[in-house]
């Protein structure tokens, strides 16, 4: 049995195995041990790249075409001649080119420091990556870099430039999805126009190999550039920053020119190891002298012109936004880029701008500009800056009258202290020059006045929530009573202008008309401002709006609207947008050549004395325009023009809080509009070319009566000749005057009643105005109730008050009684000959005074009167060598006469002859203090040649002071008004 079991358990042993067949299955184990390893690692790798690129999309060959060719282009502004402005602004200068336009000599330096196996792979270089791991581990001093330009374009396009493990692996997988859908010329092209090189001679970060070339060696052709350029522009993308030559401002930086050098060296050994130069170019290379070669430095655009690339920038992407909206170019001010709800839409048009490679060409005249910012520029043209008020600021505005272009501008002094341009952006009260524009223009083309019309210089009373009335002065503290328009405008009156806006031309009408030319400013609240025409505006207006307007005056009533940019051109040189100049028949011809004869008196005879002392071409070239200024000097103002071209000035400082001071400059926008126009003229002549102002038909010469601007009669003793409109020669007869009757009380004439002494009586030629002095009496007494403040009726009565037409009766009322006897009577003689004063009568119905004298103590006979209102000083002209005693009596609107009790005098002369009394000297009366119509003596007015004379030039008249006036206008009552400063209550010139 034992023997048996043994057998058994013997044959259930296994054959024992081989040594080889153990070796054969731990092979074989550790093959599968391997594969699953590899599996496993494969899954782990393949899990690991997943979730990095799991939230990376998958992009389309649609998508990598368009990104890869999409570039951010830097664009140019130009002058109307063509010469660069600059690039608009960005702190980078792209410029595309084509694969075709690359030279080979920039390929080869390119490939050969960068991507030497190029054409070979299939966006991963392996041997490449594992030769920049060799250098890297081994720290060898030449050190390539792993990363094709497939991955370098790859990573620049679609990722961060963040160094991270990350980016590399999508970078990678990136880059062999470039090179499925991209040829190598495109990969290469995209690589060469968006790779950075550093900063070039201007300070701007160069995008691109044509930038470079540009902005490091200042070459616009890439084919000029030699092998020792091109190595040394193909060594700068690998650390540009590092290796730029300049810096951000342009300056040169020799630290980083010298690592670039040694960069360049490198670049020129690869390429001369890759056989793409040969050893005697080698050498010739290594001995160009590069810096020499290198640009000179320069200025950005924005740091040469600042002010003019912002506008640029403003305006053309205005019209870029325009374009995208299909509005073809045109800019609605209404829904400007100022408006809130269209900020983003304008910023997109902005950024579209800056990065399309638009070229925008401007029309300003270099030339111009130069020679404006020469005297803006100059701080001996201005006042020294004040701690308290600031810098005194100045714009302007020069526009092609024929087309709207504006040639030049001064948008401030000082870009680093304010960059709003103060002559587009800044809205300022216009004090008088919107008199012009808002009342005269239209007065004039709609026939309610002509430059010979008469308008009254008295008070108007206006509403005031505040104040309950106001009434609104002149600058010069007087109201001249009856003047002509062109007297009017040329000495700056605001009562005629502000009763030709509120009564002749009315609020809306004006405003309507002063839209069409241009003025955008106007706000709701303006049609409710009745001193609008003198600057009391909500806001006011810009400069270039105000320039705007008046250029429509020299360019005959058409209006262009100002425009700054010419034309805009895409990255493709395809013209986007071409400004189409469409002038409008805003106003007649002749009411443009009237409107500019006035303002050319303007200077001769009116307010604008500095610009006629100072302006040195006139002969060659002829200039109008017309002063302002706002309340206390905030704001002053010239505009002005030739034939050709419309110049607007404005000064102040930045908050019209802080006013203009001293004579200087409250007259400082004149001074520098002369400077200005006098400096263009010099250096720019071609721009003025016609000589005179053109005449239109239609314009006839006339004489007509100086008190209602009508046909004179044989009444009228006063004359004006003027230029008209045809179309408005007066046809009706003289009505402003008339002979009358009447008394005069307090400056006011009235008619007599009923037993007032004749010898009070005055019957003289009177006048007829609208509105009877006697109405604006009772107007001011009642307005005086409901004012906190105001001066004495006195103050507000016309100078030519008492040649007013009498329409009521004489208010006082005989008392039944005598009047009281004056008192204090007294001669003397401290002028040689007698001077009697006297304290006047106590009695309400008093109506004047009468002087009666006595010579060697004969019969006191009467000598003179004085109606009451007229002072109580007496001057018979009785030398002091006569024998003369005086007594004064008071005498009532009944007759009533009351003797002063005491008698003054009774001198004993030394003994003389003594002629009779009627021949006695000084018997003359006293000369009436108001000399009336038809009176040499009266300071307001003169008698000219009667109707019919032909030797009046055109465009003359009488001069109210007294004696011929070429220059135009006459002052129909009244002296001359200065030019003093006045703002939305008083506006001044």
């Amino acid at each position: 049995m034992v023997e048996e079991n043994k057998k058994k358990t013997a044959k259930q042993r296994p054959p024992r195995r081989s040594w080889l067949r153990r070796f054969g299955s731990v092979v074989k184990w550790m093959f599968i041990l391997g594969i699953l390893g590899i599996l496993f690692a494969g899954g782990a790798v393949s899990g690991y790249v997943a979730s990095i690129v799991k939230d990376d999309p998958v992009r389309s060959e649609e998508l990598i075409q368009k990104e890869v060719s999409q570039n951010a282009v830097t664009g140019f502004a130009y002058f109307r001649d063509g010469q660069p402005i600059g690039q608009l602004r960005t702190e980078e200068d792209r410029r595309l080119v084509e694969f075709n336009n690359i030279p080979q000599l920039v390929i080869d330096a390119v490939l050969a420091i960068e991507d030497n196996n190029f054409y070979n792979h299939k966006g991963v270089d392996f041997s490449g990556t594992l030769r920049a791991v060799k250098q890297k581990l081994l720290n060898e001093s030449v050190q390539t870099g792993g990363s094709t330009l497939t991955q370098q374009l790859a990573r620049r396009v679609f990722l961060s430039l963040d160094r991270t493990e990350d980016r590399k692996i999508k970078e990678i997988l990136l880059s062999l999805r470039l090179e499925r859908y991209l040829s190598k010329q495109e990969i290469l092209t995209a690589y060469l126009n968006k790779v950075p090189f550093g900063n070039g001679s201007n300070g701007y970060n160069v995008y691109g190999i044509k930038a470079a070339a540009k902005g490091i060696f200042g070459l616009d052709d890439l084919d000029k550039l030699n092998t020792a350029q091109a190595a040394y522009l193909a060594g700068l993308p690998q650390l540009p920053s590092k290796y730029s030559a300049f810096n951000g401002v342009g300056e040169f930086n020799e630290t980083a020119f010298n690592r670039a050098l040694e960069r360049q060296k490198l670049v020129l050994r690869r390429m001369l190891e890759e056989n793409k130069i040969t050893v005697s170019q080698y050498n010739e290379a290594l001995q160009f002298d590069i810096k020499g070669s290198l640009a000179p430095h320069t200025k950005k655009a924005y740091a040469t012109y600042p002010y003019l690339m912002l506008e640029t920038e403003r305006k053309a992407a205005a019209i870029l936004l325009s374009l995208n909206e299909g509005k073809n170019g045109v800019v609605d001010p209404n829904t400007s880029s100022s408006a809130a709800d269209n900020n983003t839409l304008f910023e997109e048009a902005r950024r579209q701008l800056m990065t399309g490679g638009y070229r925008v060409y401007t029309t300003i005249d270099k030339k111009v500009y130069s020679a404006m910012h020469s005297v803006s520029e100059d701080s001996g043209n201005f006042t020294k800056d004040s701690k308290a008020r600031g810098k005194e600021q100045t714009a302007g505005m020069m526009i092609n009258n024929k087309t709207g272009a504006i040639l030049g501008m001064i948008e401030g002094r000082d870009f680093n202290i304010e960059q709003m341009n103060y002559a587009t952006q800044m809205i300022r009260q216009p004090g008088s020059t919107m008199k012009p524009i808002a009342a005269y223009l239209p007065a004039l083309d709609a026939g309610l006045i002509q430059p010979a019309g008469i308008l009254d210089d008295a008070p108007i009373i206006l509403k005031d929530g505040g104040k309950g009335y106001h009434i609104p002065k002149n600058a010069n503290n007087r109201y001249q009573g009856l003047v002509t328009a062109r007297y009017a405008l040329n000495k700056s009156l605001n009562l005629p202008a502000l009763k030709l806006f509120n009564e002749k031309v009315g609020i809306e009408k004006a405003w309507a008309f002063s839209k069409k030319l241009g003025i955008t400013t106007i706000q709701d609240d303006d049609y409710k401002a009745q001193t609008g025409v003198i600057g009391g505006l909500k806001y006011g207006v810009t400069v270039e709006d105000l320039t705007n307007a008046y250029s429509s005056i020299g360019n005959q009533g058409a209006f262009n609207d100002a425009y700054m940019i010419e034309k805009i051109v895409d990255a493709q040189g395809k013209i986007i947008y071409q400004h189409k100049v469409n002038p409008e028949q805003v106003y007649s011809k002749q009411t443009a050549y009237l409107m500019t004869d006035m303002l050319r008196t303007v200077i001769t005879n009116g307010t604008a004395s500095t610009v006629k002392k100072n302006y040195k071409h006139f002969k060659d070239v002829p200039i109008v325009g017309k002063t302002g200024s706002t309340q206390n000097y905030g704001d002053v103002w010239f505009m002005g023009y030739t034939p050709d071209v419309t110049l607007g000035m404005w000064v102040g400082y930045k908050e019209q809080i802080n006013t203009l001071q001293g004579d200087t400059q409250k007259r400082q926008a004149q001074t520098l509009w002369t400077k200005v126009m006098n400096a263009v003229i010099d250096k720019q002549p071609e721009l003025f070319v016609t000589k005179e102002f053109a005449k239109p038909e239609g314009i006839v010469k006339k004489t007509v009566s100086a008190y209602s601007g009508k046909l004179p009669t044989d009444l009228t003793d006063r004359f004006t000749t003027d230029i008209f409109n045809v179309k408005y020669v007066p046809k009706q007869s003289d009505d402003g005057i008339s002979r009358a009757k009447y008394i005069t009380y307090n400056g006011v004439n009235y008619l007599p009643l009923e037993g007032t002494p004749e010898d009070f009586l005055k019957e003289k030629i009177v006048v007829k105005r609208d509105k009877p002095i006697q109405d604006l009496v009772k107007e001011l007494l009642a307005a005086f109730k409901s004012m906190r403040e105001h001066q004495s009726l006195q103050y507000y009565m016309p100078e030519d008050a008492k040649s007013d037409f009498p329409t009521e009766v004489d208010p006082r009322v005989d008392d039944g009684n005598a009047p009281t006897a004056p008192s204090g009577v007294n001669v003397s003689y401290t002028t040689g000959k007698a001077v009697i004063t006297f304290n006047p009568s106590g009695s309400p119905d008093v109506v004047g005074y009468r002087l009666y004298r006595s010579l060697n103590g004969g019969a006191y006979k009467k000598q003179a009167i004085l109606s009451v209102g007229e002072g109580t000083t007496f001057t018979p002209g009785t030398p002091s060598s006569a024998n003369a005693s005086f007594y004064v009596a008071a005498v009532d609107v009944a007759g009533h006469e009351t003797s002063s009790g005491s008698v003054a005098g009774a001198v004993t002369p030394t003994p003389e002859t003594t002629p009779p009394p009627e021949e006695s000297p000084g018997t003359e009366a006293t000369p009436d203090p108001g000399a009336q119509p038809g009176s040499t003596e009266d300071p307001g007015m003169v008698i000219i040649e009667p109707p019919g004379s032909s030797d009046v030039p055109a465009g003359g008249g009488t001069n109210a002071a007294g004696g011929s006036n070429t220059a135009g206008g006459s002052n129909a009552a009244g002296g001359n008004a200065g030019s003093g400063n006045t703002g939305a209550e008083t506006a001044a010139p």
